[in-house]
């Protein structure tokens, strides 16, 4: 069994434990965070015997599944996946034990039943990655959809059943336009081959040598799924809604980690597969990337809910991704790469720290709140350090991938190069003004004014039983006060401390995971210019 095999069916298994321990929220708890840190575990040994310089593909296993039309359980991994199940295994154990300090469960919902759902899109999330036969790509693209929808539509906000429907169908429509795709390559490896198969790099070798004409209609079917997926404009509409309904802890996972195989999908499957119809349609691909950029940035600037705020910031962010992908340049490939990881990295920070703010204050509104950092000092640093990494501040972790994308693709496209550094300026604009929003000027919340007092302060209940604290505004002559908010304890310190030494130790020294993608995209590369 190879470590990938075992990073998949570990979580499996631990779902089906945690399952069933319907009646004890805690042990469920526990289960779930040692197996999801088990997992993380395997990613240690799976990076260690991982060599770049060797095979495309490696850790292969595989087994007949329908051998009569070429179909296996097969998988393996470059530097790409590798990079992604790696982040994979880090956030899950983040997301199991932020539950309680980020999200309350719906009464009668049992903590069982929400962690077995995690591990279960755990292990598919790994599998999509893995997977080195097309139509076990297809299937498990579409199976991984059924925890997120049953995560968002059973433990979501007010309107979680739309959002979980809506993105629900929007990837199930794109996958099976994806199935057409696949089944047309089958097809043509069958008429090249005198039998069918959907083994990936099978079809690599035979799908690139088709016309012009049929590249660019099976293109068309892999783009639309991965580009839902992503998402970019205009086919993003989904995102926010799901983003803004979903738990704290789905929403780290959907928006940190399933957009991403929309952008991998990108690179394993569209250009190595279809390098003439890729270049074909770059232009087109690019014009998305650019709109993206500036449509999530402006509208990123105009949000009054933070859960929707990131979500167009990461409309934004995946813009660039593409924009250096499709750029078939080598240096802005690698960037988009490193910025898969680095943006799943800071928007999980984002998001985790976010929920932080909402267990306080009660409500995801930027106007409920207001001088946070006054009495939560931690927690403002930590909204600080994940709004500098998601404006792609020097010295963290996602400048390295921002420059390198810019830099790559300005040899080629400068001028979609130039629009789109329009984005850096308006996100350093929207997240600061989210942090002053939030975490500067006066006490907001559920704050109010109050006579001065004559004697010591008495505890009073405003707006809650909990206690307040009371602070004396000597230019209003007033009282102000406020709900006792208590600043970060050591559990949370500990869930958003591995998050923030990644963000620091890739900002000032990425070269291990450069190290390891580069060679994976200069076979990308290869593919796309070895095209007829």
């Amino acid at each position: 069994m190879t470590w990938v095999l075992a990073s998949i069916l570990l979580p499996l298994a631990g779902a089906a434990v945690v399952a069933g321990m319907k009646k004890n929220d805690r042990l469920a708890t526990l289960t779930a965070l040692v197996v999801s840190l088990l997992t993380f575990l395997l990613v240690i040994p799976m990076w260690a015997s991982y060599a770049p310089s060797g095979d495309r593909i490696q850790q292969k296993s595989s087994m007949d599944w329908i051998p009569n039309f070429g179909i296996h359980i097969s998988f393996g991994i470059d530097g790409i996946a590798l990079v992604m199940i790696a982040v994979i295994g880090l956030l899950v154990p983040i997301v199991v034990g932020a539950l309680g300090l980020t999200d309350k469960l719906p009464a009668g919902r049992s903590a069982g039943g929400f962690l077995s759902l995690i591990l279960v899109q755990e292990a598919l999330t790994i599998a999509v990655f893995a997977a080195t036969d097309v139509f076990l790509f297809y299937v498990l693209f579409e199976m991984m959809l059924i925890p997120m929808y049953f995560l968002i539509g059973g433990y979501g906000g007010a309107n979680r059943q739309y959002a979980a429907v809506k993105f629900f169908l929007y990837s199930f429509l794109g996958g099976l336009i994806m199935l057409a795709s696949a089944i047309g390559a089958y097809s043509l490896a069958s008429d090249e081959l005198g039998k069918g198969t959907f083994d990936w790099e099978t079809l690599v070798t035979v799908v690139r040598d088709a016309p012009l004409g049929t590249q660019i209609w099976l293109f068309i079917g892999f783009f639309l799924a991965f580009a839902i997926k992503a998402p970019l404009v205009p086919f993003h509409t989904w995102l926010p809604d799901a983003a803004g309904q979903a738990p704290i802890g789905v929403a780290v996972l959907l928006v940190g980690v399933l957009d991403k195989v929309g952008t991998f999908g990108f690179l394993r499957y569209c250009l190595p597969m279809f390098p003439e119809a890729s270049k074909e349609l770059a232009p087109w691909v690019l014009v998305l990337a650019v709109a993206g950029v500036l449509y999530g940035s402006i509208l990123a600037a105009g949000q009054r809910d933070m859960k929707r705020f990131i979500a167009y910031v990461s409309i934004a962010h995946f813009g660039f991704i593409a924009l250096g992908i499709f750029t078939f340049n080598e240096q802005a490939m690698v960037g988009s790469v490193s910025y898969m990881l680095n943006h799943s990295l800071a928007t999980g920070m984002l998001i985790v720290v976010v929920g932080l703010i909402v267990m306080r204050g009660g409500s995801t509104r930027i106007s409920d709140y207001g001088g946070m950092a006054k009495v939560t000092p931690l927690l403002g640093g930590m909204l600080l350090i994940a709004g500098l990494s998601t404006l792609s501040l020097p010295g963290t972790n996602s400048f390295i991938s921002e420059f390198l994308v810019l830099l790559g693709s300005f040899v080629d496209y400068p001028v979609y190069t130039i629009i789109a550094t329009v984005g850096m300026v308006l996100a350093a604009a929207y997240v600061l003004w989210l942090y002053q929003r939030v975490m500067q000027g006066p006490v907001r919340g559920d704050a109010v004014l109050l006579p001065a007092p004559t004697g010591p302060p008495t505890p009073t209940s405003v707006g809650s039983p909990s206690a307040v604290s009371t602070a004396v505004e000597p230019e209003l002559g007033a009282t102000r006060a406020t709900k006792a908010i208590k600043d970060l304890g050591g559990k949370e310190i500990a869930i958003l401390a591995p998050m923030v030494v990644l963000i620091i130790a890739l900002g000032f020294y990425p070269k291990p995971v450069l190290d390891t993608i580069t060679p994976s995209v200069q076979a990308t590369m290869s593919s796309v210019q070895g095209g007829k």
